[in-house]
């Protein structure tokens, strides 16, 4: 089997518009992957129509040495542009693998160790903020959007409480911070589990300072305290305080998780499959954070490959403990797939299909054009995911 063709496929999302990446192969199979990333999207398209003289003719099983030319043929270390758009790739050679041999991916990972997974809400708190300017995210309003996606079967939510950037939270945001996850902890009971984003906002100082008043709400974990350049500080502040540590996403391959393991910095890592390298480097990174005792819950903000693709590193990975899913996305998600992300009582289900277990509907994804959101202008702003 040879590569024949690479094609690129740009949609509208939900707060990034999303890249899809297609592999046709002489044999008539076709092999996506999802590329999406926030910003910086043109770059990773032209990134991988670059990829395409190298690929045509190559046999799509040998994935490995595939990925390991694209990879080192960069030259620059630590590329998220390239890194992003390889990830893409990485998964449509997998994707191909699977239908050619008629299985999921994870049955040539290992095979699974798990039929479906424990998922965390995002992007439940703030659904409807970003486009309506007039609805106040008030403590009270956070509080009846957990009750209700509870009630849709969730036993773990994640939020950013806090409004504002900087180092230092200012008094005011302090105290706003503290009285949305008091009113949430309130509203939906101690059994539900409380996952607190920060996205990299803090000092040490404060960091430690905010997760020692946030832990009488026993907070599931602690998300990106302070930014991950830092892995020595950031190793601190979980040696400061009770909550675990969760970081990750901004991290890619496993050379850049290697310190953060070895210097304890976290107890629960996040990589991207869109960002990482892709789903074998998911897996070799899950495998050093096994040996380190650490437990990891792939990061899952964009589209509804990425979902797929986590679903096959969850599947035969023995550290995973939950995985994160943009609820309101769902139906969009499901909408652009020949075969529906399914989602019940708060566990997602493997996939059953071979190869990622779906395929892209066109004429949907030709519906919604990619449109100019704030965040591709590089917005920064409080609603961040």
């Amino acid at each position: 089997m040879k590569i024949t063709d690479l094609k690129v496929l740009h949609t509208q999302g939900g707060h990034a518009n999303w890249i899809f990446v297609q592999l046709f192969t002489d044999q008539g199979i076709i092999g996506v992957g999802e590329s999406t990333i926030e910003r910086h999207q043109l770059p990773v398209i032209k990134t991988l129509e670059s990829f395409k003289d190298f690929l045509v003719g190559k046999n799509p099983f040998e994935i490995e040495a595939i990925w390991n030319a694209l990879y080192k043929q960069t030259f620059w270390e630590g590329q998220l542009v390239v890194l992003t758009a390889l990830s893409g790739v990485e998964q449509a050679l997998w994707d191909i693998k699977g239908k050619a041999l008629g299985v999921p991916v994870y049955e040539l990972l290992g095979g699974k160790l798990r039929d479906e997974i424990r998922a965390y809400a995002n992007a439940w708190a703030f659904e409807g903020v970003i486009t309506e300017p007039s609805v106040k995210d008030t403590a009270d309003l956070i509080a009846r959007k957990a009750v209700d996606t509870v009630a849709a079967g969730f036993t773990a939510l994640k939020w950013d409480p806090f409004r504002e950037g900087g180092q230092v939270i200012p008094k005011a945001e302090e105290k706003y911070a503290i009285e949305t996850v008091k009113a949430v902890r309130e509203a939906v009971g101690p059994d539900v589990d409380l996952l607190i984003e920060c996205h990299g906002r803090f000092n040490m100082w404060s960091a430690i300072r905010m997760a020692h008043k946030l832990e009488p709400f026993d907070p599931f974990f602690y998300e990106e305290p302070i930014p991950p350049d830092n892995i020595d500080a950031l190793a601190e502040v979980q040696r400061s305080i009770n909550i675990p540590v969760a970081t990750g996403e901004r991290l890619y391959t496993r050379w850049h998780f290697r310190p953060l393991f070895e210097k304890q910095a976290a107890r629960i890592i996040q990589p991207d499959v869109c960002h990482a390298g892709g789903i074998l480097e998911l897996k070799k990174i899950a495998a050093m954070a096994e040996s380190y005792y650490v437990s990891i819950q792939p990061h899952n903000s964009n589209g509804p490959l990425c979902v797929l693709a986590s679903l096959q590193v969850d599947a035969c990975v023995p550290n995973v403990i939950i995985q994160e899913l943009f609820y309101p996305y769902l139906e969009h998600y499901n909408e652009i797939l020949t075969q529906p992300i399914e989602y019940a009582d708060g566990f997602l289900k493997m996939p059953k299909g071979p190869g990622l277990g779906a395929d892209l509907d066109e004429e949907a994804i030709r519906k919604r054009p990619p449109v100019d959101l704030p965040h591709e202008a590089g917005w920064m702003g409080k609603y961040w995911f």
